[in-house]
């Protein structure tokens, strides 16, 4: 079963410039030259921002993140409600912790979504599927995922312009977030296939750049009803954005799924974020994450360096804390 998840084209359960739009402007056009009504969004008051980063030091390595929970949802959707939305982002903060990285959250606000992006499907249907001559990130550099115009106009529509907003992690909670997939059939076919996600971060070794910068922090959560994705689900998707890896840990290559006892980065229980080549530097590769800074005496924010390729998994920002994987014949080599 692993070997033949191995193929899967993976899209994590993780840049060009776009002008701000000014503070109240109710609108704002997307590349589909559609009008876009942004959310008038309220701070939730029931919750004290305050009291949950007290355990926030000066001077530690910091990821900012906002939250967005719709008021509006359809009745019968319950799969996420904000007490569990909470008890995921306490437990993002516990997991961190023991890596000197701390998650400070800057708001969590709710307001009337349009319904139209309660559901989207995040990538456009790949047409270049995973051979053997390249592995997983090489061949997601070349090839990155493109995301739906319908996404980009919900992003558009709920993330508000701030400054330092392409450093910013954003939790939205949709009820349904679907991605398309090509695996292989039979003999050299291949064919596709949709996911219905829990937690999809639409990271940078998926999709580069394809992400406008100012929202390519989003990560949507629409399920956490199981007591493994209540605990684990935020941490799991902030460490494809700030690890920028795949679903892996030590002796597990880069894979689409991943359920084993382990790393914080496989579908299950464990949360354990390793160092060094053995550990597939995850340790290293998050404190290098361009969503990270330290806060200096002035009050300013000292950031790590940005990108300088897009962001793929061997972004020059990494230097050597990369794996070199083999590409492995998803197909009989005598076809």
């Amino acid at each position: 079963m692993k070997k033949y998840l191995f193929y899967v084209f993976s899209l994590a359960i993780a840049s060009c410039n776009a002008p701000a739009a000014k503070e109240g402007s109710s609108s704002q056009t997307t590349p589909s030259e559609i009008n876009i009504q942004r959310v008038q969004w309220s701070e939730v008051d029931t919750i004290d921002v305050k009291a949950l980063n007290a355990d926030l030091v000066e001077g530690k390595p910091t990821m900012d993140l906002g939250v967005y929970f719709p008021s509006n949802f359809d009745p019968d959707f319950q799969k996420v409600s904000l007490e569990k939305l909470m008890i995921s982002i306490r437990a993002a903060k516990e997991i961190y912790a023991p890596t000197g990285v701390q998650l400070n959250v800057l708001w969590i606000k709710t307001g009337e979504v349009n319904p139209r992006y309660f559901a989207i499907q995040a990538n456009e249907v790949p047409g270049i599927p995973l051979t053997e001559y390249t592995n997983m990130y090489e061949h997601s550099r070349r090839h990155p995922a493109q995301l739906t115009d319908h996404a980009k106009e919900a992003f558009e529509s709920i993330i508000e312009p701030k400054e330092n907003s392409d450093r910013t992690l954003y939790i939205i909670v949709l009820q349904d977030v679907f991605y398309p997939f090509l695996t292989v059939a039979e003999e050299r076919n291949w064919t596709m296939n949709t996911v219905r996600t829990g937690g999809l971060s639409f990271p940078t070794y998926s999709y580069v750049d394809q992400v406008p910068n100012r929202y390519r922090g989003v990560i949507t959560i629409t399920n956490l009803t199981r007591p493994d994705r209540l605990r684990g689900t935020i941490a799991h998707e902030i460490g494809h954005k700030v690890m920028n890896v795949s679903h892996e840990y030590k002796d597990i290559g880069p894979q689409h799924e991943v359920h084993a006892d382990g790393g914080l980065m496989l579908y299950g229980d464990g949360e354990d974020i390793p160092s060094g080549k053995e550990g597939r530097w995850h340790l290293e590769r998050l404190h290098l994450s361009p969503f990270l800074y330290t806060l200096q005496s002035d009050g300013t924010k000292k950031w790590n360096p940005d990108y300088q390729e897009g962001g793929h998994y061997y972004d020059p920002i990494y230097g050597e804390k990369v794996i070199h994987f083999e590409g492995v014949a998803p197909i009989d080599e005598d076809w």
